[in-house]
């Protein structure tokens, strides 16, 4: 561990592995996601204690459509319980939930209990808890840069004033920080079409292991590799 922890501002986790840790236990893959809502808790536990302001997870993407609909019906489920059984909890621990994504493809219920968790959780000023759900950062883009050329053809926008900092605006996470920090477990070496734009300068750590198997301690493993790296942005 380094002598002093930089602990990041924002951290974003890919959690892969669900659907495999399940298949080498000779489970069902619902009992897969149902296990990663607990890797879920420990990562929340693990940013309260090290005073992380802000944690994405990338719960459901815009791909993810393309499953079977019985797995969609059962992430849904347990997205919603989920939301049931952790929205007290983060009223007691002062977390704001937030979502980014396409939440309206969700199901009308699903929907509704987000709503009710974003609402009951609204006034928190401890972790920030993003979930990004039926997200995928090619149809943000692309959803910031139809945006901008509305306004481009209204003649509210000129092509000089198109900046970095005009883009981010339009993106789903406007009003938060670029994530420091990118977690992805399962091993895999790819970002999955996940917060593209803004990890642009994240420094990235890759765990083997699958998400059921995410702890605490390697949520400060990560932290400390995170410490120990030297944040160039481009420069020198």
């Amino acid at each position: 561990m380094p002598e002093e922890r930089t602990i990041p501002r924002h951290i974003a986790v890919i959690m892969d592995g669900n659907g495999r840790w399940a298949k080498e236990r000779g489970l069902p893959r619902r009992e897969g996601h149902r296990a990663g809502a607990e890797s879920v808790r420990e990562c929340v536990e693990a940013c309260k204690q090290l005073g992380v302001e802000y944690l994405t997870l990338y719960a459901f993407s815009s791909e993810n459509w393309n499953r079977p609909p019985h797995e969609i019906s059962s992430l849904m489920s347990l997205l919603e319980r989920f939301l049931d059984q952790k929205a007290e909890e983060m009223m007691k621990q002062n977390v704001r939930l937030s979502a980014i994504g396409h939440i309206e493809r969700l199901p009308e219920k699903t929907r509704a209990k987000l709503r009710d968790a974003l609402e009951r959780t609204a006034d928190n000023t401890s972790l920030n808890l993003i979930l990004a759900l039926s997200y995928g950062s090619r149809e943000e883009i692309t959803e910031a840069t139809r945006s901008l050329v509305k306004d481009a053809a209204e003649g509210r926008l000129a092509p000089g004033d198109v900046t970095p900092e005009l883009i981010a605006s339009r993106l789903y996470t406007a009003d938060v920080p670029d994530p420091d920090l990118l977690i992805r477990t399962s091993g895999e070496m790819r970002v999955s079409n996940f917060l593209l734009w803004q990890i642009s300068y994240a420094e990235i750590v890759i765990f083997k292991k699958f998400w059921p198997d995410f702890s605490q301690a390697d949520l400060f493993d990560a932290v400390d590799e995170y410490s120990r790296r030297n944040r160039r942005f481009g420069g020198l």
